[in-house]
This record gives C-alpha cells, structure tokens and sequence, in this order.
C-alpha cells in the first residue's frame, strides 16, 4: 500500500448564495424487523428493486423490495445462504445483470440473475476473511466488470466475466488499506474509489484501473463527522459523492467541495449507513432515490428518500438518463489471448516480444500461462490452480497454513450478539465446571451459564457486556467468593456477579462500578498479584486506553468497591479489546485488533510507557482482526501457551507462555459432522484451560466464540454460540506434557 496524503479540499459547506445549504430530507418507505448494513439497486423501468443485505436473521442472505410501493417498502425476494453483509450489482456480464453477494460462514461469492433473482451456477472463489466493503466498477475504456472487496485493512481486486458457458470471478490483485473500509464507492467518470471506515471521519480514494500495479491511496478529505456510508450519483459531466454521518447526508463535487446537506426526518435517534442511489425515473420518484439501511427508534431495516428536493434545493443538475448498462462504443481489450487471458496486456517497443503480460494473481511466466499458490501451499497441500490449494488431511485456512480441529460440541444458541467466554472450574467436581458467556448487544444482553456439554443452565441481565472473566478466592469479609467480571457496555460500568459453589451467578452489592467521566468501555481481564495479593481490574476504550483498578471489599457497608490505580496507552493506541493476565510473571497481554499482540507490566507501579511487541500483523503469522486473548497455565511459570484469536480468518495462534514467546502453530476449525457442529467464522472470544475437567475434556478444554452460527437446516441463526474443542486435538502430546492436568485456579 502507498498512502500519499494531500491537503484535504474540504470547504465550508456553499450553496446557491455561497452559503452553507441545510434542508431537511423525509424518509419516503421503509421496512423494519431486518438488521441491515448496505444496500444495492436494480435498475429496472418497469419494476426497480431494492437490495439489501440480511445480516442478523436466522436465514441471513438479501432480501429485494419493490420500490414504488408508496411509504412500504414490500419485499418481493429473500436469498438465504446464510449470514450475509455485503451485496452489489453488476450490468451486462454475459448479457446478463447480477446481483453479488459474499456470505459470512463460507467466503464464497454467489452470482444471482438480477431478473429472475436466481442463483447462477454454485458458489465461487471462497475469499477467506471478514470483509465489510463490496463496490463494482465498469471500465470505460474496455467494458470489464471489476470488484474491489474491502476487509481487515486490506482490499482484493476481481474481474467478474464470462467463462465459456459459465461465469467466473478471478482475483487481480491483493493490496493494503490504511483502515478497514466499513463503506466504499466508485465514480465512473473519474475512475475513481472512495472508501471510509467506522467511528472515523476521513474519505479515501485510488484510481480504479485494469492494473496489477498497487493504487496510491490519498487522502480526500474528512467530513464533519463520522462517515457511515458513501455514495456516487453519476452526473452528466462530473459525478457527486454522498458521505453519511449519522443522520445527515452531505453532498460533494469530486475534488470534495461541500454542495449542502441534508438532514433526515420522519423518527427519532436516526442513523444511516450503506447508502446507495436509483438516479433513474420511477413512476413515485421523477428524480430518482437515495437508499439506505436505518436504524432508529421505530427499529432496524431499510428506507429510501426521494432525490428531488436534495437536488432542487442545492441547485444541482439530475442526470435521470444514467444507464449502468452503457458500454463504451470503442473498447480496448487489455486481457488478451497473448497473456493467456490471465493477465494485462501491454505493448512492448522491442520486436520480438510487441506484448508484455501482466500476470493476475497465481499466475505466472511471460504468457501468464502457468499457475502457482502463494507460500507453496504452506508444504501442506498441492496447487491444483491459480492460488488453489488441494489441502493434504488434517490441514486447511489460507493456503493450507492451518491446522484443522473439529469442535465436539457447542452451547445451545442464547441472545444477539454475542462476544467472549470464561471456563469456571468448580471446587466440588471438575466435570460441574461452567462456560460462562456474554451477550454484548440489546437482544439478550447479559452472561449465560452452560455445562460441559453447552447445555444452558442459567442466564441473567447485564448491561451488554463484552469481554467476561473470572476471579477465585475473592476476599468477601469473612467470606471467600468466586466472581465473574465483565466490561458492561450499556453503561460504561465495571460488572461484576457472585458465582455459587454450583457454578449459578447472582447480583452482589456494589456489583456495578464506574469508571470514569466520558469514558466508553469495551474489553477487560482480571489481575491477582503474587506480590501483594491485591485484586485488580482491567477495562479498555476502543481508544485504547486502559484503566486499572483495585477491587475493594468494604467491611462496613458490606459491599463491594474499586480505586483507579492507574491509566496508561495500550499498543500503538489502536483499537484494543481482548486481554489477559499472567499472574505467575506479573504481565497482562493485550490485543490491538489491526496491529497485533503485546505485552506489559500488570503492577500499577510498572512502567506503561512502552510495551513488548509479541506478534505483529503481517509477520506471515498474524492476521487483523486481532480479539481474544487467554492463557493455558503450565506445570511452571515458563511451561503454558498463549491462544489468540484472528477473526480476519477465523484462525488461532498459539504462543508460547514465556518470553519472547515463540510462535507454535495456528489453528481453525471444520464441521463435525458427527457431532452436528458447524465450523467457527469471523471468531471473536476465546478462552481455554490445560486442566482435566473428567473424561469429555481429560486434557483441557479451549472455548470460541462463533460469530455465524449455521444451523443444522440451512441459514445461519440469529442467536450466539459457542464452540468446544478438546485441547488435546490442537497441541500434540510434547506440548501437553508441558500443562498440568492438575491445575488448581484456587491453589
């Protein structure tokens, strides 16, 4: 990636009078009950559709709406291959349009007839990752159908075309992003892409080319608030971006000069994202609509406004006569045969060889007549096409990098949105040990309590909290309690339960603590000192400061309480979440979701000024997301490993415990058949322990968070679960003799 930053051209906000111009926009239609991310359209004279993603539904897929329904919008179609984020369209690929889509628990794209909404053909190109941006682009000089897909700070060109009687999408190019792109957008006249990412105001661009050759990426501008969504109305001559933020679309020219905005009406605490625009005629919309995915005091789901007073009011110029179908009269065809058709062709000056050939991703050789897969296939598989890997058994992930453990069980599904689990390891009998996990969005929001075997035993309310874990042996007065703690959202509050001998949670005085004043909380972990038998508590912000208190026991008021202690940047001061500590060595270790894992001291005297860097995004090991963190304690203070989470692909690295903690191995899951449990995608939470806890775990039991649960049907459910694997199926047995099968949290 080449990042090039220019002086941003953003101006005051200027009018017909040169003044900035505000109006307010009515929502026209909308449909609610759907949780949603982006929208797409279908442009159609006699019946134009609405597309939009299915993100939360026990059916996931898109569902298409008919737009000229007056103030419903009246779905006609639901797809469900599962869980589904990102959907677009493209016109006149094999003369036909499409609808695209990448489902969550596959990576696999799936082509849909935007006529008939059929799927064509089965599901292609799996693109292992947690994408959040889809945008099409049409090249003006030779007709060719590209995609760009946006992910964990990275972004992969397609070209999306005819393969015989068929359709195929082959990858150009890889390339890194300076954020995860949350939106993005394509301006056929300038050629261009914008992207932006969540909780972040800045607009980036590249020129959109028939290139391997990695796009600088600049620095448009930044908006006036956060961006929560892009779109590009093509003009007659020059094209206008629309930039969301919150509940206000401001309208741009294309050197990023502000137009005006306008404010969207019609219910309360509104807020927009994945913005599109119909720019065509429609029989209750002369001038065309904006569309997008809402969600406001009346709930979630799609709406759409009509484009005629934003034009009206600022003094712009419709272009009601676009057609995205529209080909260039003169195309030049920059995939050749010369290159195989797997690769730009380029005029050469030298006689002998008038063609050069820029090879697509995996192929190579002057012609681009040979394939080839990135590392080999990790020496675990055989390269059977262009970055095709035939992975060998036991072996699986990015180009068979991974090892393959199957999950023996899962919890039974509980609430929204769920996040990160703790193991309680019960003082009557290990087998009654408890999964305690949580439950971070408003459906459902609060700790659920499962066995061994991931049968719900109990849930109880929490203030959305995200990251769980457990403290042991607490001193209560002249009580010795167990306790189980959490980051509590909803409130920006430190949550905490009493944990029964029969491993149930109950509600304990003073177990909601502050923090601090405008502080919003997001990840924890707990700490015991060796040194002073103080208990501690760790909390993160997403701007990754954390907080360390002690947790107090107050004999007079009988209640608990807590003191800051200390504040301290964690990382590099990216986003963080997951933590851990080692209570044997004094460090906590912490997860920078785009940067990697690190490590500090845990006493609140230690400096923070400077942390040990453990692993770090893009050493061929470590992938973004980087979330959950937990320790599998050894037989000493050096023997035991660090697990990690990698959400990007749905992956674990395994360290090990003492410094400078040598990378082992990274893992990822696959269905048990068997057993009926699905595989583990776009991972979140993990917690493991080393302990024999009775014969379904006699060598310990590591816990994820699954973030697209599938169900046994078809469709992915919308509620969370968790998966189970045996440790013993992901260390071998040198590593095992390291952990003690004994381990006592209490001792």
């Amino acid at each position: 990636m080449r990042l090039i930053t220019v002086p941003s051209l953003l101006a005051v906000g200027q009018g017909l009078f040169g003044v900035a111009t505000s109006l307010d926009l009515p929502i026209a239609a909308r449909i609610d009950g759907i949780e949603s991310d982006f929208t797409t359209v279908v442009y159609n004279k006699t019946c134009p559709l609405l597309i939009g993603n299915d993100g939360g539904a026990a059916t996931g897929g898109f569902r298409t709406f008919v737009i000229n329904n007056g103030t419903q919008l009246v779905e006609t179609t639901h797809k469900t291959p599962g869980r589904t984020k990102l959907v677009a369209t493209a016109y006149g690929v094999g003369g036909r349009d499409l609808i695209v889509t990448i489902a969550q628990p596959d990576s696999f794209f799936r082509l849909y007839d935007a006529s008939t909404i059929e799927q064509i053909g089965q599901p292609i190109t799996r693109t292992l990752g947690d994408w959040s941006a889809l945008c099409v682009w049409k090249s003006q000089g030779s007709g060719g159908q590209y995609l760009y897909l946006f992910g964990k700070k990275q972004a992969v060109q397609f070209l999306l075309r005819e393969a015989g009687t068929s359709l195929e999408i082959v990858e150009i190019q890889t390339f890194e992003t300076p954020i995860e792109a949350s939106s993005c957008a394509v301006s056929v006249s300038a050629h261009t892409i914008f992207f932006s990412g969540d909780d972040n105001p800045t607009i980036y661009t590249f020129n959109a080319a028939e290139s391997t050759e990695i796009p600088d990426i600049t620095v448009l501008g930044a908006a006036e608030d956060d961006v929560t969504g892009l779109a590009v109305y093509v003009g007659d001559k020059s094209d206008h971006l629309f930039v969301a933020q919150k509940d206000t679309i401001t309208v741009y020219d294309e050197v990023f000069i502000n137009l005006g905005s306008v404010n969207l009406t019609g219910d309360d605490d509104i807020e927009i994202q994945g913005l599109n625009v119909y720019q065509s005629k429609t029989r209750l919309y002369p001038a065309g609509i904006v569309t997008y995915a809402i969600e406001s005091n009346s709930g979630v789901g799609f709406g759409i406004s009509s484009l005629e007073s934003i034009f009206d009011n600022l003094n712009l110029k419709l272009n009601t006569a676009y057609n995205p179908r529209k080909t260039p009269r003169k195309t030049e065809q920059l995939v050749c045969r010369e290159c195989s058709f797997s690769g730009f062709c380029q005029s050469s000056v030298h006689a002998s060889h008038p063609i050069v050939c820029s090879c697509f991703a995996g192929f190579t050789g002057n012609e681009c007549g040979l394939y080839n897969c990135r590392n080999n296939c990790s020496n675990h598989g055989v390269c059977i096409g262009a970055n095709q890997c035939s992975c060998h058994e036991g072996w699986g992930g990015l180009y068979c990098a991974f090892k393959v453990v199957k999950p023996v069980a899962e919890t039974d599904p509980n609430g929204g949105d769920g996040d990160d689990p703790a193991i309680w390891i019960s003082p009557v009998n290990k087998t009654l040990s408890r999964i305690i996990t949580t439950v971070k969005s408003e459906f459902g929001a609060g700790l659920g309590v499962f066995d061994l075997n991931g049968k719900e035993i109990q849930t109880i309310t929490a203030e959305e909290p995200n990251n769980i874990d457990v403290i042991y042996n607490f001193a209560a007065g002249n009580r010795s309690i167990d306790l189980a703690y959490a980051a509590c959202r909803g409130d920006n509050t430190l949550c905490l339960f009493e944990i029964y001998r029969n491993g149930t949670l109950a509600s304990i005085p003073g177990g909601v603590q502050p923090t601090k004043e405008d502080y919003n909380v997001y990840g924890s972990c707990v700490y015991r000192s060796r040194t002073t038998d103080k208990q501690y508590l760790f909390v993160n912000a997403k701007t990754a400061e954390y907080l360390q208190f002690e947790l107090l026991w107050n004999d007079t008021l009988q209640t608990l309480e807590t003191t800051l202690v200390r504040n301290f940047t964690g990382g590099s001061g990216g986003q963080v979440e997951g933590c851990v500590s080692d209570e044997a060595n004094g460090w906590v270790i912490i997860g920078e979701e785009a940067r990697g894992l690190w490590r500090y001291g845990a006493e609140p005297g230690d400096n923070s000024s400077e942390g040990v860097l453990i692993a770090e995004v893009g050493d061929g090991h470590t992938y973004a997301d980087v979330e959950g963190v937990t320790l599998v304690e050894g037989a000493t203070v050096n023997d035991g490993f660090i697990l990690v989470s990698q959400q990007g692909v749905s992956a674990y690295n395994v360290y090990r415990r003492a410094a400078p903690h040598e990378y082992i191995e990274t893992f990822t899951t696959v269905q048990n058949t068997d057993k009926g449990v699905d595989a583990v995608t776009n991972t979140d939470g993990i917690v493991a322990v080393g302990t024999s806890l009775g014969p379904i775990f006699p060598y310990g039991l590591v816990v994820v968070h699954d973030d697209a649960n599938q169900l046994p049907t078809s469709g992915t459910s919308d509620e969370a679960s968790f998966k189970l694997i045996n440790l013993g199926d992901i260390l071998s047995d040198d590593l095992l003799a390291e952990l003690d099968v004994d381990w006592d949290p209490r001792a």
